[in-house]
């Protein structure tokens, strides 16, 4: 006798499997559809100094968001990035006349100090993340205006430089914003202190009974933070020319934030993407850049960032659901 063999029935996609894919792969998705309906649409989107301008433009968006990428994937966040740009740019402004290298090493002690103010807040006094770096935002945008009250015109050769020259084609910043995304790529994924990082934000009590320093390592992530965040403001400043505590860095932690959560890494902490952090800042700089050359007005970039912040986090909360 013989048996009919039933027709294989095709498993419909699981929800779980399309929010994974979603999250993991989504940026990439965003990236590429941006990226074909500049071309089609945008005129001159393919020229060599559009391509140019682009990549300058993200580059201080993507140092900052590596920055935050730590904060983040130790269960926190650091709102005062954006801070931190403005008062490097004001310590760039005041020690330019002692040397580049002297003001250079300024805005970075500088932007660690915020760090280490940070850290210092959430490790030792137990003081939420988000309401440390909140005060530090406040505080820092304070401090930056009361060194250098107003627009200030960077006159320097080395700082021209940097914001303008290349190497073998590749603007300096660009350059500046790879290397670091490589040196925080292998940090995370082969170092000790990587490795205690994500411990930490997936579980600080119990990386605490396994005898991590966890206040040593999130005072890091913060002064990592700071010091990155001062990197972006010196590389915005150079290609600015000027040094405007005003509004460097305005609303910089909501772009940060947005690349990477967009990128993959959970708000939740435990885990760092820095690929898709990179695409993340990409995402940004692109969705930017087209509004403004389809003469849209800038409060729309924003409201498009909220929107994509929205959908990630659904994205990554629904799947933890199941």
């Amino acid at each position: 006798m013989m048996t009919e063999l039933a027709a294989p029935r095709r498993v419909p996609l699981d929800r779980t499997r399309a929010l994974t894919l979603l999250q993991e792969y989504g940026v990439y998705a965003g990236v590429a559809v941006l990226l074909l309906a500049n071309v089609l649409f945008t005129p001159h989107f393919l020229s060599a100094e559009n391509f140019r301008t682009q990549a300058v433009q993200v580059a201080p968006v993507l140092v900052v968001a590596l920055g935050m990428a730590l904060a983040i994937g130790s269960e926190g966040v650091d709102l005062s990035v954006g801070s931190v740009m403005a008062l490097s740019t004001s310590l760039l402004s005041l020690y330019l006349g002692y040397g580049p290298w002297i003001a250079l090493i300024a805005a970075l002690v500088g932007g660690a100090a915020v760090g280490l103010a940070n850290g210092s807040l959430i490790a030792f006094i137990g003081v939420q993340p988000i309401v440390a770096t909140l005060a530090l935002m406040v505080a820092g945008r304070g401090l930056a205006l009361v060194l250098l009250p107003q627009l200030k015109d960077v006159r320097d050769p080395g700082m021209a430089a940097l914001g303008s020259d290349d190497l073998l084609g590749v603007p300096y910043p660009v350059l500046i914003a790879a290397v670091l995304a490589l040196a925080v790529g292998f940090t995370v994924r082969r170092t000790t202190f990587g490795r205690q990082l994500l411990a930490i934000g997936d579980s600080r009590p119990a990386a605490k009974l396994a005898g991590l320093p966890v206040r040593r390592v999130l005072i890091l992530v913060y002064v990592c933070s700071g010091v990155l965040a001062a990197i972006a403001g010196v590389l915005a400043t150079a290609r600015l020319q000027a040094s405007d505590p005003t509004s460097l860095g305005s609303l910089m932690e909501l772009s940060a934030i947005t690349a990477v959560v967009v990128g993959g890494t959970p708000l939740s902490g435990g885990r760092i993407r820095i690929g898709g952090t990179v695409a993340g800042a990409v995402l940004i700089q692109l969705l930017t850049a087209t509004l403004i050359k389809h003469d849209l007005p800038p409060s729309w970039t924003q409201i498009a960032q909220a929107v994509v912040i929205v959908l990630a986090v659904y994205a990554a909360r629904e799947r933890g659901k199941r």
